[in-house]
């Protein structure tokens, strides 16, 4: 046995997928695990020569014993609250559970754990609870518990700075009371959050404790808008308390808009918007003397995480989060669709050009890029999504240039990019059936044939009458987006967009 063999559980992750290269850079031998291989391996760290990869799910109780058995330390990372799970806090706490017994009889010397502040307090959101039951569960197992009790996490990516970003650019007034804008909080940055982790492995001291972690700065949810604010250059959102009469209306009418401009959807926006009256404060400073470090404070943290997004350099989302799960009629290698209703339709065109040249705007696409033609109509979908309870389009995309398997694609999700030749995009909102959307990019004698095509699996009847009304919107905007991809490429069309019939999938 490796002593040194590290377990990272959600390594790809907004957390775990920063955390496991600094691990890595520290000289450690770590086994990531993810539902997914090919995310795993999409990760720009997933080549190095001292780590492992492995397939394994927090719910199946063998994919976990297998994982643990050559690691020392565990980091337990994951967190169900996604459109996955509609009961969060029961997919939570039977995931710790599983857990625990694994890590019972495992060879484990302990676990660190990353949850929340402000769980154990009479009023706090489920959300916050299932943290710190979580936290309890994992502490009942025979194996030494380290918990770190973080406040909200302020970095390029993560959901707090997304909800605070989309709040202060989209909502310059805001029906909130007062005593929840004017909630005491200790936001940390996320390199400070990561420096715990990391260096907690060398502190035999933190072993089996609890520690809060936070920032250097206790401020008011009003005090950090505005400092986003003086930061970005635009003004502060106006504040408007609700009568007394009206504090419950108001403060779910307040929380109804949040959640529409929100990049995320109602089952992650709603718990955390509800933990916000909540005061999330540092009541232990232990790990200051343990782990001494910089504490960055709540301006500078702003400062980078904006300076990131604006250099490209985002290396996890909130969105990393969340299982691939490709359609049962698109497997790799199976040719021949075994049966069932299954409807395609596609557009085709012919350019004068090489792969290399149409990949880079192929790879491009979403985001603040748009989807080249019709976006208004991809916004009436977004939007449409998000009153369903979907994901809209307001998440965007990690990286404007560049994509990985797993990365959310607005309302899609990338289950498959081999450049400069394909890109298999996962629809991830609210359908009545299962659909993918395919770029094929073919090289052919005086030019590439480049192919967007999409298939889907209807739910009943109802799915079936779907994709008909919709049909003649895809047949405009699917020609109108290969023109516009002509456009960009710059390259002569020599025939086409055409119409055609899209057969079995396989990549």
């Amino acid at each position: 046995m490796n002593e040194n063999k590290i377990l990272v559980t959600g390594a790809t992750g907004y957390v775990g997928g920063r955390l496991v290269p600094r691990l890595l850079a520290e000289g450690y031998r770590v086994k990531a695990v993810g539902r997914s291989m090919a995310k795993l391996k999409g990760r720009p760290w997933s080549s190095h020569p001292n780590l492992e990869l492995a397939r394994a799910d927090v719910h199946d109780p063998e994919s976990i014993r297998n994982a643990m058995k050559d690691c020392s330390i565990a980091f337990y990372l994951v967190h169900s609250m996604n459109p996955e799970h509609k009961d969060f806090v029961a997919s939570d706490r039977r995931a710790a559970g599983i857990f625990k017994v694994a890590a019972n009889g495992s060879r484990l010397k302990r676990i660190i754990y990353l949850g929340g502040l402000g769980g154990d307090k009479p009023y706090a959101s489920m959300h916050l609870k299932s943290r710190e039951e979580v936290g309890r569960i994992l502490q009942s197992s025979h194996v030494p518990t380290t918990i770190f009790r973080s406040a909200h996490i302020l970095g390029s990516g993560s959901a707090s700075f997304e909800i605070l970003r989309y709040m202060a650019e989209r909502l310059p007034i805001m029906i909130v009371p007062k005593e929840v804008i004017d909630t005491k909080i200790q936001p940390i940055c996320i390199r400070n959050v990561l420096n715990y982790l990391q260096f907690c492995v060398k502190k035999e001291e933190t072993i089996g404790r609890v520690f809060d972690i936070g920032g250097p700065d206790v401020i008011t949810y009003r005090q950090l808008f505005e400092i986003y604010a003086e930061v970005l250059g635009i003004k502060p959102p106006v504040f408007i308390d609700p009568p007394l009469r009206m504090k419950k209306i108001g403060k779910s009418f307040g929380f109804s808009i949040a959640e529409l401009v929100l990049p995320m959807p109602r089952s992650i926006s709603r718990p955390l918007l509800e933990g916000s009256s909540i005061e999330v404060i540092a009541q232990d400073n232990t790990i200051h003397e343990i782990i001494p470090q910089d504490l960055i404070n709540c301006r500078e943290a702003i400062r980078r995480a904006v300076q990131k997004d604006s250099q490209k350099i985002v290396e996890t989302k909130w969105t990393d989060a969340g299982e691939i799960k490709p359609p049962e009629w698109i497997q790799k290698g199976d040719a021949q669709y075994a049966g069932g209703t299954l409807l395609g339709g596609g557009f085709r065109i012919i350019l004068d050009a090489g792969p290399e040249n149409v990949w880079p705007v192929i790879s491009q696409i979403g985001g603040k890029n748009g989807w080249y033609y019709g976006d208004f109509l991809w916004r009436v979908r977004g939007w449409m999504d998000s009153i369903a309870g979907g994901v809209g389009l307001r998440r965007g995309r990690r990286h404007p240039e560049e994509l990985c398997v797993g990365d959310a694609l607005d309302f899609w999700r990338v289950l498959y990019v081999a450049p400069p030749n394909r890109l298999i995009l996962l629809a991830e909102m609210k359908l009545p059936g299962e659909a993918i959307m395919d770029f094929k990019i073919s090289n052919m004698a005086n030019g590439v044939d480049l192919s967007l095509s999409t298939r889907f699996r209807p739910r009943g009847l109802y799915g079936i009458l779907y994709w008909y009304v919709l049909l003649p919107f895809h047949d405009l905007l699917f020609g109108g987006m290969l023109r516009k991809i002509a456009h960009r490429v710059e390259r002569e069309i020599i025939a086409g967009p055409k119409k055609y019939k899209p057969g079995p999938i396989s990549y």
